[in-house]
């Protein structure tokens, strides 16, 4: 594992006690812990990111920290399964609208466009991205898309204002490397070290401060832009894999972990999903010349079993267990307080 360039691109962009400590959290695939050489394969920077966002996730979300721990003094790995983020098919300022925000980093990277999931009681599309050299052992990405235009004028008002100071974290460098690992599958060192940091930087919040009018707007009728609004295209959840999903769930019920109640099943009944509820995290807004800190829903953690179709893992999503999925950071009664 510490020879691998997987390992060195990795402790490169998290630090390399950081790195260690996310190689004995989860499952990485053989294939993917070669020898450094003078290229870094898209699989090799693509599960990098993937490592580097589900640490972040694990970082922020204490039950999840709990339970990657839980399985550390078991001796088991997790088998980290995809990342959900939400984007907004809206103007956002110097980033693209929407999913192309973070599609143009998931196509040179080797994923592509699995499905489409549409969320109509959201108003939102889900997307699935599922990697082309692993898409079993690499995680796979599930993109939302929130429609403004399926809102009120006041709502769309309130979205223009919010996301309008949105920076690019990608600079020109960065779409040329892009360019060229999509190009021939692969970069030099130099490259792919500089590239990372910035990828991993793609996953976060863009814009500024907004005020606490327009964020009560956004909440009155999408709690899912409310969500976007304060946290940004952060992964909004990782997942673990696992085998036997209602033992699972008992056991951290027991433990006193926020679970929520209901398995969420497939129509297919290949596909079995449930969370811990969202964290709740301090947040700042503007509010009559000052700035005020009010508790929000933050990201959370999930669960999912999979069974095999055939001779291959069943990998796909369904639209009404994400539904369901997404009442994890529904708002709960917050206050307000100035600092």
């Amino acid at each position: 594992m510490l020879d691998s360039g997987l390992f060195r691109l990795l402790s490169c962009a998290i630090g390399e006690s950081a790195a260690i400590e996310t190689f004995a959290q989860l499952q990485v695939a053989p294939a993917l812990l070669n020898p450094v050489t003078a290229q870094v394969s898209r699989a090799e920077i693509a599960q990098a990111l993937n490592m580097a966002l589900f640490r972040d996730v694990t970082l922020r979300v204490p039950a999840a920290a709990a339970y990657v721990a839980d399985q550390q003094r078991a001796g088991q790995k997790l088998c980290f399964d995809h990342g959900a983020l939400r984007t907004v098919a809206w103007p956002s300022g110097a980033l693209p609208a929407g999913e192309a925000a973070i599609t143009r980093v998931l196509r040179p990277l080797g994923f592509r466009f699995a499905a489409p999931y549409p969320l109509p009681k959201l108003k939102m599309t889900g997307r699935a991205w599922c990697h082309e050299d692993f898409p079993e052992e690499i995680a796979q990405f599930f993109v939302s898309e929130l429609h403004p235009e399926q809102f009120s004028s006041s709502f769309q008002a309130a979205v223009t204002r919010v996301l309008s100071s949105s920076r690019d974290p990608l600079q020109p460098g960065d779409m040329a490397l892009l360019e060229q690992l999509a190009r021939d599958k692969s970069l030099p060192w130099a490259g792919a070290l500089a590239l990372l940091p910035h990828l991993i930087a793609c996953f976060d919040r863009q814009h500024g401060l907004f005020s606490l009018e327009d964020y009560q707007t956004l909440l009155t009728e999408s709690a899912e832009m409310a969500w976007i609004a304060t946290e940004g295209n952060a992964f909004n959840h990782a997942t673990d894999r696992v085998e036997d999903l209602e033992s699972l769930a008992a056991m951290q019920r027991a433990l006193g972990r926020p679970i929520k109640e209901r398995i969420e099943v497939s129509a297919t009944g290949q596909v079995r999903q449930t969370a811990f509820r969202a964290v709740q995290v301090q947040r700042q807004f503007l509010h009559e010349g000052q700035v005020l800190t009010m508790e929000v829903p933050g990201s959370f953690y999930e669960f999912i079993q999979r069974e095999r179709d055939g001779e291959r893992l069943d990998l796909r999503f369904d639209a009404a267990n994400a539904t369901g999925i997404f009442k994890m950071t529904t708002q709960a009664k917050a206050q307000a307080e100035a600092c």
